[in-house]
């Protein structure tokens, strides 16, 4: 097929081509208008591919509330390749194409699923990506899907999930879209086609409508604005009275609608120039969005239409029969057939589709032959939704639900299937479009139970919105309503309501829901769940934490995150992404870790994608507190690629900010700016905590003690004041406030971190604590603090130490060096970040005492702290104060270490391949493609000197996945 005037298109597809042939996998959305030309260019990519395996797919409109339709149709002819995939994709790839399987097994695959847990969605998209792999292993892929707008969710989310992860797979896939319509593709690239220029224009209409006059050609051009389909079409349309020009041009009738609207109207004249009996077959086929023939022809005979009639269809070039398949020329007849036809007629092909089609088909096509209320209709409608719940299609579970309730004629089955519908939408992601159902449900008379799973919908699209006090309202109103039905529930609820409380740090919000479990835990409760008690007691604690008790709230809310895991009532993987926020509130970082890293692997192991991002913040959280900053960027890197993946927007900033963090501490100051900066496009509420915590660290790592000051002391008096965000900057605030004068500031973040740190009871918290005392004993005293962290260069140049003296009784001296101690005394430190201020700031005071021989091995100890760490901003710091003291042995940069040279997604992929994992299982817990995982190995190991596979486990690769030793093989506690 040649193409008029895409020569810039054209390269761009070929490109593309080129890429798949070396194994270099990638994407392109071509849009534009109907009929410029995508259909075309696809066609153009299967011509010039001939080396390529083709495999092409199609949206269509009806078909868009079937859940994996548009999926099945492009990859069910390769069902037999599953086989190859590990097995829960393959069960789920299985169950999306509705094929014979437990599908019950694969909705339950891995430990806990717990509260709202269904099918993990995006564990279709994976196998989609390990199919497509298994389909180019004998030659590259091409992969076309044109009017990628009608696909339905279920298909368009696991082929995005596929498509931003070829990496290295030698596929390529091209999407057209219909302007004006929905495709989430942000990301990925585009093309967006334009009307032909002129001089291409008349080409093609010079070779498609050679006999017409000029001027009349003249008339088409400035009609069709550069349209290929409306130069094909538009001449077709002609009268011969307007062929041959005699016509003034009024007599197109084509005035100034859309060149769309126009060409549709050529091809509903050319279909009612049919016989009725064939318009009749005609709106039939446009009622029928497969191509199935036989159900054609057989709904057609019910309208008397036979297939003499179908002949005369073809004539018109309307449609096409191939390999026993109908299809229209192009999507817009299809369109203006159907619209065009009377309500009566349409009502008709639909009733005798219904008799001659499959059982998920047939419910839609009574739907839409429904005139009015119908309970056998809706009933038909819930058997759909329940099917496509157990394929994971919770699109076409919420349409199928929404349109039975909408023809239920009972206001119970109505109100019921509305509230499946609300649960349906909020298991797809679009938690706003969830609270709309769960609204128009909640107008309805519900028992307590239902009552608060709605509240619970609606909370949720709420604190996405920022909108915590109405989520918290809604919570707590709910949980007062279902405690003496259901205390678990009422539990967790008053537990959202406490986090929604936290995030406002609103007195009268936590005071409120602190009533609430008062009035729970005083009420009798029949068949109370084994959890509900230390779960109401746990959340009490919260609340005096909150409320300035954290003595006697701590060892009450330590319950919410260390419940035994043999408890009857085990939490699943929901409830435990879920309690993990409060780890940092608790202070046992180690504990926090290894919970986190806990939830990770089960998540992994349960293919539980949705929940990764959530497991892997709260690991990266913990990973970047105890000062593994590389394994921090490793963690926080993944989890954001998977947030963006699933739409989790909160867990993208979260994942930003820690990412933040990191580059603040490394002194990294363009890639802090620029995340923070990212952080504050989002619009997120805790973006300003995350931002002014990082940029702060990295203010007081440049020395800059002045803004420091300012944005801590906008983040302490912000809503997030009395968070783990504030709490664990407390101690920048005091260094920065004694830097500057301020000690009255410094004083009272000391005392609020020590009233923390004392009910922690953490060690590493308890040796902060002491260098906070320590920094505000320095002021006053000789070598005051000001101007310190800058190294006098005459006195760096001497090296002379006339005033050597031992400290005597100067508490500042004092309690620094128990701050060292109680550092030291624990060899696993859980923050060898802070242990390495500590060591710094001992250091600094000691110099400017004049006791450089006393400060040397302090400095000495921070400097290699910190670059055990990676922290090089501070690292040169430390090195800076040394040269201060005349250190005499010259202290060399350390060579980058071997995993300094790997990128984040390199490290992880050799710690797995170094446990022996094979690339297919790598791909499995990485959620990649086998080839792109080979890909990163083979770029990794010259990177490590190493040749094969096997060296890897001679290596010290750091931070491993946890081992088969005796904790891993123990229960895991909850997160």
């Amino acid at each position: 097929m040649e193409l008029y005037g895409r020569d810039e298109e054209r390269a761009v597809v070929e490109g593309l081509l080129d890429g798949a042939r070396k194994q270099r996998g990638g994407v392109l959305v071509v849009r534009g208008e109907a009929g410029i030309g995508k259909t075309a260019l696809l066609d153009h990519a299967a011509e010039h591919a001939p080396d390529l395996r083709v495999l092409r797919g199609l949206g269509i409109e009806s078909e868009s509330e079937l859940a994996f339709a548009g999926l099945h149709l492009l990859l069910g002819a390769h069902a037999a390749l599953l086989d190859a995939l590990p097995a829960p994709q393959a069960r789920a790839l299985r169950a999306a194409f509705g094929l014979d399987v437990d599908v019950q097994a694969a909705a339950d695959d891995g430990p806990g699923a717990g509260r709202g847990s269904s099918a993990d969605r995006f564990l279709v998209g994976l196998a989609v990506l390990s199919l497509l792999g298994e389909i180019a292993d004998e030659r590259p892929l091409l992969v076309l899907v044109d009017d990628a707008q009608w696909l339905d969710q279920a298909s368009v989310e696991a082929l995005l999930f596929a498509a931003r992860r070829l990496g290295s797979d030698p596929v390529a896939l091209v999407f057209a879209v219909r302007d004006g319509h929905p495709f989430p593709a942000s990301g990925l690239a585009e093309l967006r086609l334009t009307g032909l220029d002129e001089e291409s224009g008349a080409h093609l209409l010079h070779r498609h409508a050679d006999g017409l006059p000029a001027h009349v050609r003249g008339m088409i051009l400035q009609e069709a604005h550069g349209n290929p389909l409306a130069l094909l079409e538009l001449p077709a349309a002609l009268s011969a009275a307007q062929r041959s020009g005699d016509l003034h041009a009024d007599f197109f009738h084509l005035g100034s609608r859309p060149v769309s609207e126009r060409v549709e109207r050529t091809f509903l004249d050319r279909a009612r120039a049919l016989p009725a009996r064939a318009q009749d077959l005609l709106l039939v086929a446009a009622a029928e969005p497969t191509g199935d023939l036989g159900a054609v022809l057989a709904a057609g005979r019910a309208l008397d239409a036979s297939l003499d009639d179908l002949a005369a269809a073809e004539a018109s070039r309307l449609i096409s029969v191939t390999d026993g398949r109908l299809r229209f020329t192009h999507p817009l007849s299809r369109s203006a057939v159907y619209r065009a036809a009377p309500l009566s007629l349409r009502t008709a092909a639909h009733r005798a589709l219904a008799e001659a089609t499959t059982a998920d088909r047939r419910a839609w096509h009574r739907a839409a032959a429904a005139t009015g209320p119908d309970e056998s209709v809706a009933a038909d409608l819930e058997r759909t939704a329940e099917a496509a719940r157990r394929r994971g299609g919770h699109q076409a579970e919420a349409a199928a639900y929404e349109r039975a309730a909408a023809l239920s004629p009972a206001d119970e089955q109505r109100a019921r299937r509305l509230v499946a519908a609300a649960e349906a939408v909020e298991n797809a992601g679009e938690q706003q479009r969830a609270a709309t159902l769960a609204d128009r449900a909640a107008a309805h008379p519900h028992d307590p139970l239902t009552r608060a799973r709605l509240a619970r919908i609606r909370a949720t699209a709420a604190n996405a919105r920022g909108d915590q006090r109405a989520a918290h309202a809604l919570l707590v109103d709910a949980a007062a309503e279902v405690g003496p039905y259901d205390a678990e529930a009422a539990a967790y609820m008053f537990l959202d309501a406490m986090s929604a409380a936290w995030a406002l740090n609103d007195p009268g919000m936590i005071a409120r829901t602190s009533a609430g479990l008062t009035a729970l835990r005083s009420s009798p409760v029949p068949h109370a769940e084994p959890g509900a008690a230390h779960l109401v007691t746990a959340v009490d604690g919260l609340a005096a934490v909150a409320l300035g008790d954290p003595a006697r709230g701590l060892p009450a809310a330590r319950l919410l995150v260390e419940a035994p895991a043999t408890a009857a009532s085990a939490p699943g993987l929901w409830e435990r992404a879920s309690t993990h926020w409060w780890h940092q509130l608790i202070g046992d970082l180690g504990a926090a870790y290894e919970r986190a890293r806990a939830l990770e692997r089960d998540c992994r192991a349960g293919d539980a994608i949705g929940l990764m991002p959530a497991a892997l913040f709260h690991l990266a959280r913990a990973q970047l507190l105890m000062g593994r900053l590389r394994d921090a960027t490793a963690t926080a890197s993944e989890g954001v690629r998977i947030a963006e993946d699933t739409r989790q927007g909160l867990f993208a900033g979260n994942l930003r900010g820690v990412l933040a963090h990191i580059a603040a501490a490394e002194g990294d100051e363009d890639r802090c700016r620029a995340l923070t900066k990212e952080l504050s496009a989002q619009g997120l509420p805790i973006a300003g905590a995350w931002s002014g915590g990082a940029l702060a660290l990295l203010d007081l790592g440049h020395g800059r003690h002045d803004e420091a000051l300012h944005r801590l002391e906008d983040l302490w008096a912000g809503p997030h004041g009395h968070s783990g965000f504030a709490l664990y900057a407390l101690p920048d605030l005091v260094e920065s406030a004694v830097r500057v004068g301020r000690t009255e500031r410094a004083e009272a973040a000391t005392a609020a971190f020590a009233t923390w740190a004392d009910a922690t009871g953490q060690p590493w918290a308890r040796a902060v604590t002491l260098r906070c005392r320590a920094l505000l004993a320095t002021v006053g005293a000789a070598g005051a603090v000001a101007g310190a962290g800058s190294v006098d260069p005459a006195e760096a140049a001497s090296g002379s130490d006339p005033a050597e003296a031992a400290s005597g009784s100067d508490p500042a001296d004092a309690l620094f060096a128990e701050a060292v101690g109680v550092h030291r005394v624990h060899p696993h430190d859980q923050r060898p970040f802070e242990r390495a201020r500590t060591e710094l700031l001992y250091g600094e005071w000691l110099r400017r005492r004049l006791r450089r021989t006393d400060a040397r091995p302090r400095l000495r100890a921070a400097l290699e702290l910190f670059e055990a760490v990676g922290a090089p901003l501070w690292a040169e710091r430390a090195r800076a104060e040394l040269r201060a003291t005349g250190e005499t042995t010259p202290v060399r940069d350390r060579e980058p270490g071997l995993l300094d040279r790997l990128t984040p997604q390199e490290l992880q992929i050799v710690r797995l391949a170094a446990t022996g994992l094979s690339n297919r299982d790598i791909a499995a817990q990485l959620f990649l493609s086998p080839r792109t995982v080979g890909y990163h190995l083979y770029k990794a190991y010259p990177k490590l000197g190493v040749a094969a596979r096997g060296e890897l486990a001679r290596m010290d690769l750091g931070e491993r996945r946890p081992s088969a030793g005796p904790e891993a093989q123990a229960p895991p506690g909850p997160a």
